[in-house]
């Protein structure tokens, strides 16, 4: 082990040491969000009314952690049942599947106090602010369910409805006083008919939570669900992250433990950047090609020296010149006549006389069966490296 992974091993233990004795002498702060989690203690999730609801609804519950539109396109109801929905936005398809259902005999018991534009015009209700005060009272119209109440005392929503259509039952309001309808604010509680069944919109989902459940004394919100008929209800459920057994589960819903979790993801992240920049692999040294054209063209030189066979060279060189004179001059090499001779002449400004001694060299460079001397070559390379200059 090296000096220096000692030395990070050291000052991370340091960091971990004093994170938990933070964490030690850290008092506990209360969470008030408004999350409704069905796993959440925090007095707005709903982590009660989870383990209650089996027997609220007298075993007859199923939890639906997909969307409706997952649900019922996997899972198609012969007959009528209740849904149940806890301030979850749902998608537009999903909610045409839902009306489906209603529309066909089921009840939809909602809890909501937000909804899309649409949504609302096609159920018939407007949401309001109803009251700017800290506390106020819930409590259902039926007067066989007067003692049914709820104080509302820890954030409310304050929202309620403003418009109602006309054939819309309201169920429950909010009021100033309790057990006094002079003093009503406004329906937070209401039942509209949908086809062959029915939704009932509850605008406070406040009353779902741990903090209410807990606090309240009567049987408001047991009221309530007792609107909806004795059978099988599906609850779509409302969950921060999907459901798992893994232990990391565990860890990331502690939060000591999910920040040391962080902290040592961090401390590995930081430990591979630091050993990365110090421990870099050697760039190797790469030779530059080497240009052996040169080389090559000596060689064959040689080649053709020893052998002697010097005609096949000034033909080489022949072709050569002739390729230059196309692709730089643009004259026609076709015919090496006297008018080939006078263009040349004219392009490159050289002795006519020494063009005319080039252009016999190279027609007998073309000719197989010209003798070549070695003293031909030298002439014929001589001049023509002249005409070309």
């Amino acid at each position: 082990m090296s000096k220096t992974f000692k030395i990070y091993a050291v000052i991370f233990i340091i960091i971990l040491i004093v994170m938990g004795m933070f964490e030690m002498n850290k008092k506990p702060v209360l969470d008030w969000r408004k999350n409704y989690n069905v796993e959440k203690k925090t007095p707005f999730g709903l982590y009660i009314f989870d383990q209650e609801s089996t027997a609220l609804f007298k075993g007859k519950l199923e939890k639906a952690r997909i969307s409706p539109y997952a649900y019922y396109q996997k899972k198609q109801y012969k007959k009528p049942h209740n849904i149940l929905i806890i301030q979850k936005k749902l998608d537009d398809v999903s909610w045409e599947y839902i009306m489906n259902e209603v529309a066909n005999g089921s009840d939809v018991m909602w809890f909501t106090n937000n909804t899309t534009a649409k949504l609302r015009d096609t159920l018939g209700f407007r949401f309001k602010t109803v009251s700017f005060e800290d506390n106020y009272y819930l409590q259902l119209t039926d007067k066989k369910l007067t003692d049914s109440w709820l104080l509302i005392d820890k954030l409310p929503d304050n929202q309620g409805f403003s418009y109602i259509r006309s054939d819309i039952e309201i169920l429950g309001k909010t009021l100033h006083k309790k057990n006094n309808n002079e003093s009503s604010i406004s329906a937070d509680f209401v039942k509209i008919n949908f086809g062959k069944g029915h939704f009932y919109v509850h605008s406070e989902p406040l009353i779902l939570t741990n903090y209410y459940l807990l606090k309240s004394k009567n049987k408001y919100l047991e009221s309530i669900l007792s609107y909806l008929p004795d059978r099988q209800t599906v609850w779509f459920v409302e969950t921060d992250t999907p459901l798992s057994m893994s232990p990391m589960r565990f860890i990331l819903n502690n939060p000591p433990l999910r920040y040391a979790w962080y902290l040592l993801l961090l401390g590995l992240l930081i430990f591979v950047l630091f050993n990365a920049k110090r421990k870099q692999r050697i760039v190797p040294v790469i030779e530059p090609l080497k240009n052996t054209s040169l080389d090559f063209i000596r060689s064959i030189g040689n080649l053709y020296l020893q052998e002697g066979d010097f005609h096949e060279m000034m033909a080489k060189k022949a072709q050569y010149f002739l390729n230059r004179i196309r692709m730089d001059l643009l004259i026609d090499t076709q015919h090496l006549d006297e008018q080939f001779i006078i263009k040349l002449h004219l392009k490159t400004g050289k002795n006519i006389e020494l063009i005319k001694e080039a252009v016999a060299l190279v027609k007998k460079g073309q000719d197989p069966y010209a003798s070549v001397m070695k003293e031909d070559l030298i002439k014929m390379n001589q001049l023509l490296d002249q005409i070309l200059k």
